[in-house]
């Protein structure tokens, strides 16, 4: 996994850009180390901000809410799913658009290490999974607007059918990242997430 090519275009262009950006790296990756070493639920964010050298105020000033420190806050997940189907040619298929947006997501993590660790911790752990279900939600009627003119014309009930297919989308991407978990970063998880599709679409 690469990181986005538009985020590798965006780069900070004032010193207090580029330190805050540091700053928040560094949050993020000793959230990260802590949660894997104690578990989530057993990490406080009084333990992250001694251990990432800042005050617990400086870090709610990064971070909204503690599950945004598993990887920089799933808001931004929802942001760059919209942003890459909306920029989209008006002929690429729903199929086609969802990939792409999946594709997209994937490529915010750093490395395939963090990537592995992140849904392992996401999967395996109740109150980030219960999170993660409230926003993809929020996620899938954002993606409606989107989806629907992509549809093939079809009589009546396009608002259920896109659904249905944002739906699956989204179901495909958990069982890939799940299975990938299981498999110990085993493959990619973009061809688990074509099998899992096709699959479905048989």
């Amino acid at each position: 996994m690469q990181p986005d090519a538009k985020a590798t275009t965006r780069t900070p262009t004032t010193l207090w850009d580029r330190t805050r950006q540091m700053a928040s790296r560094e949050i993020l990756e000793t959230a990260l180390r802590l949660f894997i070493e104690q578990g989530y639920d057993e990490t406080t964010i009084a333990q992250i901000a001694r251990e990432a050298g800042v005050s617990q105020r400086t870090l709610f000033r990064y971070f909204g809410a503690k599950e945004d420190l598993l990887g920089g806050g799933q808001d931004r997940f929802g942001q760059v799913l919209t942003d890459t189907i909306s920029e989209l040619p008006a002929d690429v298929g729903v199929w086609e658009a969802l990939r792409a947006g999946v594709a997209a997501v994937l490529t915010l993590h750093d490395s395939r290490e963090q990537a592995l660790e992140r849904f392992r911790l996401l999967h395996n752990t109740a109150s980030l999974r219960a999170g993660w279900l409230e926003k993809r939600l929020r996620f899938q009627e954002d993606l409606l607007p989107l989806i629907e003119p992509r549809m093939a014309a079809a009589t009546g009930n396009e608002g259920a059918k896109a659904r249905a297919v944002i739906a699956t989308a989204f179901g495909c991407l958990d069982a890939a990242s799940i299975t990938w978990v299981t498999n110990d970063g085993k493959g990619e998880i973009m061809d688990l997430y074509d099998e899992c599709l096709a699959a479905v679409r048989d």
